[in-house]
């Protein structure tokens, strides 16, 4: 079976339960940063860098940069990427408010 993951050098996981139900029960704005991200992330990683950023204080935006950078990680670790940090998905992209003193 083909799978649309593409050329990468990043280890492959294995997922466990419904990645469908999962995906719908996180955040309309999470929904929306990973309909975007330049690597295909699993509900289950999104959710836990989410949470992460929630449960630190952060708003939504500033959540949706913590997502972003470490989507930028993983692509500067992808020795096989052929996406550029200015192509993939950057906070600018997806954090319209971040000058915002709240986040939110």
């Amino acid at each position: 079976m083909s799978r649309n993951l593409g050329a990468t050098s990043l280890r492959r996981r294995a997922r466990s339960g419904d990645p469908m139900r999962s995906y719908d029960a996180l955040a309309p704005e999470l929904r929306r940063w990973m309909a975007q991200a330049a690597l295909p992330w699993s509900a289950r990683s999104c959710a836990r860098l989410w949470d992460r950023a929630r449960r630190q204080g952060l708003g939504p935006n500033y959540a949706l940069a913590a997502l972003s950078r470490a989507e930028r990680r993983q692509l500067e670790r992808d020795r096989l990427s052929t996406v550029s940090w200015t192509e993939a998905s950057g906070p600018e992209h997806h954090c319209p408010a971040l000058s915002s003193p709240d986040g939110d």
